[in-house]
């Protein structure tokens, strides 16, 4: 059975490929596409400065958790900057964790939330209007939006329980969310979902998804992983690379006007192996590479002592940039940062509080794509973790909690402030604004 469907996600996939053939004169003005190892946009080099939204939909919806009015004016702020890019969340799944969203795309059923659906048709649209490209995830390898543990829960594979639990500790939780790359009864309810959001006709333009050049790509999930430990993880890798394949492939067929990549974190989220990394991303239906640089949650700068450890933790970052740089040349495939960050001054959630070490942070890394870019390296953008904008925490220990609407980037999982950047943050906007000028001008 395995092997049947197999064949029928890659044949469906080569007659995809042999119809966008076809199709590219009528098709491509407006989408992004890849050309010679780099990003395209009608024929001229696509680079771009991003930022992640991950609750764009939310805002948009006409549901509880919509404010439209504030969707509008935190993508103008957000235009004003230079940013053209935004990762948005494209999915989410009911889930008792604590620190999980609500409301959500689905539960375990098919009926799913059509205001969220219809609030991912408007920001789609709200971006249309100002020249914004979207990349969607559509899953998430952590639970603070269900993700891929809410698809083991609702399968019953294996004792469900939530990120953090003092009584599962690290690496346990990673384990049992890569459970789902094998997990039949899972692919069958995600994929499910997957069609009738690949294949959605949008509610605000009435123009299917797959014909709608604001989306520049698809993606798998938010930080997929093998798992966590080598026992584990291992033994799991070649399920993880089918997953990927077959995954990218269906989406190709569904969709074959559009990119499609992983979500990865890069060889960190990868059992710290280069070696995965450039297995994961070999298909021809992964269109290029993720990168991901987190160092205070690596260990690489202390957050609790950032002047002494920063140093020594951005020539790590320097190094783990490189190293990417050179994968992605070996495969030739572009390759995005779509998510970097670092806390503030003391970890200190206040908007417009001190963000020294941050704003440096984000120089260097603005720094190492723009000398890539000069050089015509693979880099293509980036995508910084992530816009508050004018969303704040609603608690005194700023903590997000189960009902909460003023969302911010900074997802529930973690503190709202910890890394995220606030309109009031002048230093770190002005960083961004002059990276912008920057990639304009190459």
């Amino acid at each position: 059975m395995l092997s049947r469907r197999r064949l029928l996600v890659a044949g469906a996939a080569a007659m995809a490929a042999g119809g966008a053939a076809a199709e590219t004169a009528k098709f491509s003005s407006g989408f992004v596409a890849v050309k010679d190892g780099h990003l395209s946009l009608d024929g001229k080099p696509y680079r771009f400065v991003g930022a992640n939204l991950w609750y764009g939909a939310w805002l948009g919806s006409p549901g509880v958790s919509g404010d439209r009015a504030r969707l509008g004016r935190e993508l103008d702020r957000l235009k004003a900057l230079g940013v053209t890019n935004l990762r948005i969340l494209g999915a989410g799944e009911t889930s008792p964790a604590k620190v999980a969203i609500s409301p959500t795309f689905r539960g375990p059923g098919k009926d799913y939330d059509q205001n969220l659906l219809k609030g991912l048709d408007v920001v789609l649209a709200e971006m249309a209007k100002r020249g914004m490209k979207a990349v969607i995830y559509v899953n998430n390898f952590w639970d603070w939006s269900g993700g891929m543990p809410a698809y083991l829960r609702w399968t019953g594979n294996g004792e469900w329980f939530q990120q953090g639990d003092p009584a599962h500790p690290w690496p346990e939780f990673a384990d049992y969310s890569a459970r789902f790359y094998g997990d039949a009864k899972a692919q069958d309810l995600f994929r499910h979902y997957l069609r009738a959001l690949v294949g959605r006709v949008s509610s605000v333009t009435g123009k299917p998804y797959r014909d709608d050049p604001t989306i520049m790509a698809w993606q798998l999930a938010n930080e997929p992983r093998p798992g966590g430990s080598e026992a584990f993880g291992v033994p799991n890798l070649p399920t993880y690379y089918r997953w990927i394949a077959e995954t990218s492939a269906l989406i190709k067929a569904l969709d074959p006007r559009h990119l499609v990549t992983t979500g990865s974190e890069g060889a960190m989220g990868c059992l710290q192996r280069e070696a995965c990394v450039v297995e994961a991303h070999k298909p021809a239906s992964i269109d290029y590479l993720t990168l991901h640089v987190w160092p205070n949650n690596w260990g690489w700068i202390d957050p609790k002592n950032q002047p002494a450890t920063y140093a020594a933790g951005e020539a790590k970052c320097r190094d783990y940039v490189t190293r990417h740089i050179a994968i992605a040349k070996g495969l030739g495939k572009p390759l995005v940062i779509e998510e970097f960050g670092l806390i503030r001054e003391d970890r200190a959630f206040t908007p417009g509080g001190p963000t020294t070490h941050r704003d440096r942070f984000y120089r260097m890394m603005f720094g190492l794509v723009e000398a890539d870019m000069k050089a015509g390296g693979p880099l293509a953008g980036t995508n910084f973790w992530a816009w508050n904008g004018e969303g704040r925490a609603q608690h005194a220990d700023a903590w997000f909690k189960m009902g909460d609407r003023a969302y911010v980037g900074d997802p529930p999982q973690e503190e709202q402030g910890l890394f995220g950047v606030f309109d009031a943050d002048a230093s770190t906007l002005a960083v961004v604004r002059e990276h912008a000028k920057a990639v304009a001008a190459i």
